[in-house]
């Protein structure tokens, strides 16, 4: 007797909970983890120590100038051997992390995929997916592996095809496994939601729009703090948005994604009261960043706020700084990283149409790391926050 079909009131099935390593796979993704780690966190900076203390008053005795920027700092940095050392193990974690996962999500790409189709046709939760057909990927994203991330955000290799959506999630994971500040997912949404709710109290969005938002695992935490919003998240990845749309159905979250390039997208004038990113604008070039900016103004309704998290600028950080934020720029497959951190987040927000008086340019601390009142204590300018990636993260943007 055949089964009786699912009404679409039964939840969609969990894609994450088929998602089992071995044993041996466990181990070596907490191998990587913890090589990441000690990249990100020791080796980057004994690297910078190492120019401070040794490097620049070596160029210093032997008479040469000393770098003016990140970029030149590189330069003389690149013969150096701690840094040498610390590029080959930042580089071959990062690219491990991913190919450290694809084994398990391949095993059950076939069940993970039938999930994402039971979403699609059913949308128990309410939200919805829209792809587009014919849809073109920018070469900026198609032309090389960002993230070291093998088949970047878009390849698809079947009809329907999720796994790529789950590869980047998954090896995130691994990624960040030794990062207690990143071990949360939307740990930056619950942040920066948080601090919109201190600087904006009268501020109660009805619809939000998250650009870049691949699994949309940077939008859902918004509705902690406005319960009643609708929720949109667009990407130019299918395979991203598949993965993301099966999590969300499942998770009872309605969230209506869609395939689109943030450049020109396809939403009425002043549709949104509330546009967020998160760490999307150093991956497009700056003339792109331009036209997205001020499409984001177009779509903000009167009284809307758009605010993105991103790598703060060079004119918030010394030579030292940029030469550490940057390494991305050479190494990580991120070409417009150095570009887009060249800018004034402050003219490009003037530029998009947005009054320069309501415009921001801010360090979000870090919810889970701080209390309440410390929280309110960096809102007034009662205390300093501290560096982005370390306790807070810079934010952008702007109310119209």
């Amino acid at each position: 007797m055949p089964e009786a079909p699912l009404t679409r009131d039964e939840a969609v099935a969990d894609v994450d909970a088929l998602y089992q390593p071995s044993h041996d796979e466990f181990a070596r993704q907490r191998m990587i983890g913890v090589m990441r780690n000690h990249a990100f966190h020791n080796l980057r900076y004994a690297v910078a120590d190492e120019y401070e203390k040794v490097v620049a008053p070596r160029l210093a005795k032997e008479g040469k100038p000393l770098p003016q920027d990140g970029h030149a700092i590189d330069k003389v940095m690149q013969s150096e051997h701690l840094y040498r050392f610390y590029s080959a193990i930042r580089y071959n974690s990062q690219e491990m992390m991913y190919l450290s996962v694809q084994d398990p999500v391949l095993r059950v790409a076939g069940d993970m995929i039938e999930i994402g189709r039971d979403a699609t046709a059913r949308n128990p939760a309410g939200g919805s997916l829209r792809l587009a057909e014919n849809f073109e990927v920018p070469r900026y994203v198609t032309a090389q592996d960002i993230h070291l991330a093998p088949g970047c955000f878009h390849s698809e290799y079947t009809a329907d095809d999720l796994t790529q959506g789950a590869i980047l999630q998954f090896g995130s994971m691994v990624g960040v496994g030794g990062m207690a500040h990143r071990k949360s997912a939307g740990v930056v949404a619950q942040s920066v939601s948080n601090w919109l709710t201190l600087k904006y109290p009268d501020f109660k969005p009805k619809r939000i729009l998250d650009i870049g938002t691949q699994s949309g695992k940077n939008l859902i935490p918004y509705l902690d703090e406005y319960p009643d919003a609708e929720l949109y998240g667009i990407d130019v990845a299918a395979p991203c948005l598949r993965y993301g749309h099966a999590k969300a159905e499942h998770e009872g979250v309605a969230i209506h994604f869609s395939q689109q390039n943030a450049e020109a997208l396809d939403f009425a004038d002043g549709y949104f009261d509330l546009i967020v990113s998160s760490f999307f604008f150093h991956e497009v070039p700056v003339p792109a960043t331009k036209r997205i900016l001020k499409e984001c103004y177009r779509l903000l309704s009167p009284g809307g706020v758009m605010a993105h998290m991103e790598l703060p600028p060079s004119k918030l950080a010394g030579p030292v700084l940029d030469f550490m934020w940057d390494w991305d720029t050479q190494n990580n497959n991120e070409p417009s990283y150095r570009a887009f951190r060249g800018q004034d987040p402050a003219q490009l927000v003037a530029e998009a149409g947005f009054a320069p008086a309501n415009a921001f340019e801010v360090h979000v601390p870090n919810r889970d790391s701080f209390t309440k009142e410390q929280r309110v204590a960096f809102f007034r300018g009662e205390a300093k926050a501290p560096l982005h990636g370390k306790g807070s993260w810079f934010v952008f943007g702007g109310r119209k």
